[in-house]
């Protein structure tokens, strides 16, 4: 009986304090930007995409994946095939082509994520303080991988690797410290 209690009670624990990304819409994320900046992590998937539920269940759901975002980050999950409006840098962004009927298989990309150079899904978007696209990352990453990425754009490291070479060499260097 202590056994189980003590398996129930570390569950109930992990359960509590498992962190989560704290996603909002474009709009929501590109207002709170605008009072107070901070850059944005985009997440540009589909419904129909196996390696974008992965994403969802393996990376984002990581604990130190969700605190790295949500402390560096205004989080955005979108969908790139959906009917939501988007207003990007004074142009409105719709699926002119959405059909309902299809929401859970292909349908049209939406004009957002054309604009935003999209050409394969999963792919997520970095964009800075002012909403400008700094990358795009594009497939299934596991936490780690995906910690490269967070950590060159959250710090602007980015800024400093002007040459092939120099990424080269920050991606030989860099030590995960995610868990996986």
């Amino acid at each position: 009986m202590k056994k189980v209690l003590f398996i129930f009670a570390l569950i109930f624990t992990a359960s509590i304090s498992a962190q989560e990304i704290k996603w909002m819409s474009m709009e929501d994320a590109l207002t709170a930007q605008a009072k107070n900046p901070k850059k944005i992590f985009v997440d540009m998937y589909t419904n129909w995409c196996g390696p974008c539920k992965l994403l969802d269940r393996n990376t984002f759901s990581n604990a130190d994946v969700a605190n790295y975002i949500n402390k560096h980050y205004y989080a955005v999950k979108f969908n790139a095939e959906g009917n939501d409006v988007v207003n990007y840098q004074n142009n409105t962004f719709t699926n002119a082509k959405y059909d309902p009927a299809k929401a859970n298989r292909r349908n049209s990309q939406h004009a957002f994520a054309t604009h935003m150079g999209i050409q394969a899904y999963p792919t997520v978007l970095f964009l800075d303080e002012e909403g400008n696209l700094i990358n795009r990352v594009k497939s299934y990453k596991t936490p780690q991988q995906l910690e490269l990425y967070l950590k060159l754009f959250g710090t602007d490291k980015w800024k400093e690797l002007t040459t092939q070479e120099s990424f080269d060499a920050y991606f030989a260097a860099f030590k995960p410290q995610f868990k996986g």
